[in-house]
């Protein structure tokens, strides 16, 4: 880039783009939620048991986080812009496969053919849209964009799917991509231009290996011993992914070009930046899945009943993330970290007296309030953990930001979703794994009937105590870290700079 390209305002051209990338962008996001609403759906259509569907939501999200990193080295070698292409062609088959799969395991290979093409749409997205954007202020201001597109994305998915599902079958969550890829691929040749850089080293394959069927082997593990009780196979699994997820840690301190540099989490505000980027995302992914089941099978709610009840925290999420720069440019990235994890673990708790016999105003009013906390971390965890570290280090951080968002969503339906899943087969009627399967059942008594919705609403209460302790946990501990300033992270009066620009490593 010359010097005299880097200081030319973006034209038509470059806003235009900008437009186009957005829409692989919000689709990879929302993809990530769209079947909250849609599972009391699909269950009736094609069955699926409790881990099976499971799976259907978090696949997804597993094969997006387990590759965001390695696809993001190949785009680098091999060019960014194609491998978009690329993408976005892969995300809309594997869209039309989801939309007509007849069978729970087909859907489910067809949601991880999505999640690896929603792969490689993140990182070379972004980085197309920095070549579009080459003044520093311009380029800030479309990232924002981008920022907020891609929380919006997590937040209108659940709205979107119930409207889609008000009017048509299941199938439509997934076949509303097919227009945005086609749009996508016919104006991004002529507007997006192709991004390479000089990289040194290789795509450590093993790792890439090592990660993915570690994480996958783990959450096999959890959810089969939620959903089933103790068994061998299970307990085995989930052992032998914890040692191959100990065998890529490891591996990469020995790679002088590692896939995930844990060094970098020696610093306290990346490395607080980072489990915001995953707890809230696990949080929200956890409390949106459950509370569609809870509207839509225990309050007996229509589809798009739900998905409009939804659209308040949806609004305030999407409007946070957007004003939040705003906001952290007076009170600082640490400060709204802090305040992000309180507003989480305080509206999740206003869950608690939701009933089986009502509760749609506490379901409201909690995911405004912790709508504000997921709109802070979507907004300022990526700025955060690069201005954490030294600047020949930003794409790494940037990596793992971006990796832990979407493996954060994984997990919270992974974990939070099956820790539901347990406490129904402790408390429930016993007649079936999961309460949708069970409200299928012929000829149930309104005892029953009860005791089941009794049962999933217990385990919704579980999942948020859990969740809010751990955001309260995680916001005092970023509460005492911050107010402790170290000598690696001198305070802005004693350099003139601000102190977040001289953490840890940072000259």
């Amino acid at each position: 880039m010359t010097q005299q390209h880097a200081h030319t305002s973006p034209g038509l051209r470059a806003w235009l783009g900008l437009v186009v990338i957005l829409g692989p962008v919000l689709l990879v996001s929302m993809d990530g939620s769209i079947l909250f609403l849609a599972m009391p759906s699909i269950t009736e259509a094609i069955s699926p048991t409790a881990d099976q569907a499971l799976w259907m939501l978090d696949i997804y999200g597993f094969a997006v986080g387990s590759l965001l990193v390695a696809f993001g080295s190949i785009g680098d070698r091999y060019g960014r812009l194609k491998l978009l292409m690329i993408g976005a062609a892969v995300f809309g088959a594997g869209s039309a496969g989801a939309a007509f799969a007849p069978t729970p395991e087909l859907l489910i290979a067809c949601r991880a053919l999505m999640g690896v093409a929603g792969a490689t749409l993140l990182p070379s997205a972004l980085a197309v849209l920095s070549e579009l954007f080459p003044d520093p202020k311009q380029r800030a201001r479309a990232i924002g964009v981008f920022a907020a597109a891609f929380a919006a994305g997590f937040a209108i998915g659940p709205v979107v799917g119930g409207a889609l599902l008000g009017q048509f079958w299941w199938g439509s969550v997934f076949l509303v991509n097919l227009p945005v890829i086609a749009v996508f691929l016919v104006f991004a040749p002529v507007l997006l231009r192709e991004v390479r850089a000089t990289r040194t080293g290789r795509v450590d394959l093993l790792s890439v290996v090592a990660s993915a069927g570690g994480l996958l082997l783990t959450i096999y593990g959890i959810k089969h011993l939620a959903a089933g009780g103790f068994s061998v196979l299970p307990v085995v699994t989930g052992l032998l992914g914890l040692a191959t997820l100990t065998f890529f840690a490891l591996r990469q301190r020995q790679l002088e070009h590692p896939l995930i540099d844990f060094s970098l989490f020696r610093d306290r505000t990346f490395t607080v930046a980072v489990i915001t980027g995953l707890l809230p995302l696990a949080a929200w992914s956890a409390a949106a899945y459950l509370s569609g089941i809870y509207l839509q099978s225990v309050l007996g709610l229509s589809v798009l009943h739900a998905a409009l009840l939804a659209l308040p925290g949806a609004a305030v999420l999407t409007i946070t993330c957007i004003v939040t720069p705003a906001f952290v440019e007076r009170i600082g990235k640490k400060a709204a970290l802090v305040i992000c994890h309180f507003a989480i673990a305080g509206g999740i708790l206003l869950l608690l007296p939701t009933t089986i016999t009502g509760g749609i105003g506490w379901y409201v009013v909690s995911t405004v309030i912790a709508g504000v906390g997921y709109g802070i971390s979507f907004a300022v965890v990526a700025d955060t953990a690069v201005g954490a570290v030294p600047a020949e280090r930003a794409g790494s951080a940037g990596a793992i930001a971006e990796t832990s968002n979407e493996i954060g969503n994984a997990l919270g339906i992974a974990i939070l979703g099956s820790l539901a899943a347990l406490i129904f087969r402790l408390q429930g009627p016993g007649l079936a794994p999961t309460l949708d399967e069970t409200l299928q059942l012929p000829d149930l008594v309104p005892a029953t009937l009860q005791d089941a919705k009794g049962a999933f609403v217990t385990g919704l209460h579980v999942v948020a105590v859990v969740t809010s302790l751990l955001h309260a946990t995680l916001g005092a501990v970023a509460l005492r870290w911050f107010s402790r300033p170290t000598t690696a992270e001198p305070s802005s009066s004693t350099t003139g700079q601000p102190a977040h620009e001289h953490l840890a490593g940072k000259p």
